[in-house]
């Protein structure tokens, strides 16, 4: 989510044609985008466990008509199908991270060893700035602790952006070798690797040049490539990279997703369920109350083509038909 002043826009390259309908895009039933309406809700980060999707989000709490973020907390949801959301009990919240002051914004929670972790940026305490702590659970839905006791990533760590919201924003990866990458960062995109603990760097914080990077990072893989898609520019659209290794080098490949026209920010998860794949994102369309800061949750079809590139996603208010 950003904090910094907006960024004049300027052309991004190459830009992918919108791919043509499909079968499996037939429209949904109307209306089932946003997918959660019970809460205002952002920055989704999504966690594929068997038959089941468990959705971590934001929680924007600021009432109309007040302009600003208000996020104390982290919420949890459920869904065998992507259609049907089950809300859980609050997971996680900042007061759980003694060390941290304030502000629950983006987060992921990755599986590892039977094991939970989630990284999230918050306010420290009495480290000025933003900062990066990691819980750990025995199973998904809870409950959260911290699980170091102190940050894993302070402002004081990162030199390559002079604002002191740089530490935000984390998203992580595990490789097919077992080494897990974290990335993360504003106007700035940092990367180290994770020691097996999953709790503790192992080497240096390195960064990334892409081009117009604004922050909100998601790396995943697919059919012998990794993708690196961001936030781009302000107000924020999504692009992306693609690349043979999580060291790099990146190739920059254009826009992915769109502005969102209702919310100053753009934040992703991507992810593969029962034979297809997902685009999760947020924007201020839930009611006539949304908003830049009051956001909310919602998910549309990915594509790649045959050469792994992606086709630009389709923003729709009907959404998606049920997983099967």
């Amino acid at each position: 989510m950003l904090r910094s002043p907006r960024f004049a826009l300027a052309g991004l390259g190459l830009l992918l044609a919108a791919p043509a309908a499909r079968a499996q895009d037939a429209p949904a039933a109307p209306g089932r985008n946003p997918v959660i309406r019970s809460a205002y809700t952002a920055d989704p980060a999504a966690l594929v466990q068997g038959g089941t999707v468990y959705l971590y989000t934001g929680h924007d709490e600021a009432p109309a008509p007040q302009e600003r973020y208000v996020m104390h907390d982290w919420l949890c949801f459920s869904s065998t199908d992507l259609v049907t959301w089950t809300p859980h009990p609050v997971p996680l919240k900042v007061s759980d991270f003694a060390w941290a002051k304030d502000d629950a914004w983006a987060s992921q929670v990755v599986a590892r060893g039977g094991k939970y972790y989630w990284y999230a940026a918050v306010e420290h305490a009495t480290v000025p700035g933003k900062a990066i702590g990691v819980a750990v659970a025995d199973n998904p839905l809870g409950p959260f602790r911290d699980a170091r006791g102190t940050a894993l990533i302070t402002n004081d760590m990162t030199k390559a952006a002079p604002q002191p919201w740089d530490d935000i924003d984390p998203t992580v990866i595990v490789d097919k070798d077992g080494q897990a990458y974290l990335f993360w960062g504003n106007r700035a995109c940092y990367y180290a690797k994770l020691k097996p603990n999953m709790t503790e760097l192992d080497g240096p914080i390195q960064t990334i040049d892409l081009p117009r990077y604004t922050e909100a990072p998601w790396v995943h893989a697919h059919n012998g490539w990794y993708y690196l898609s961001y936030a781009s520019e302000f107000p924020e659209k999504i692009v992306y990279a693609m690349s043979r290794s999580l060291a790099g080098p990146w190739a920059y490949k254009g826009i992915l997703n769109e502005l969102a026209g209702n919310s100053n920010t753009n934040h992703q998860a991507i992810i593969d369920f029962k034979g297809q794949s997902y685009f999760i994102y947020h924007n201020g369309g839930r009611d006539a109350d949304g908003g830049s800061f009051r956001r909310s949750v919602c998910i549309d079809y990915l594509h790649y083509n045959p050469n792994g590139t992606i086709q630009r996603v389709v923003m729709t208010t009907e959404g998606v038909r049920p997983a099967k």
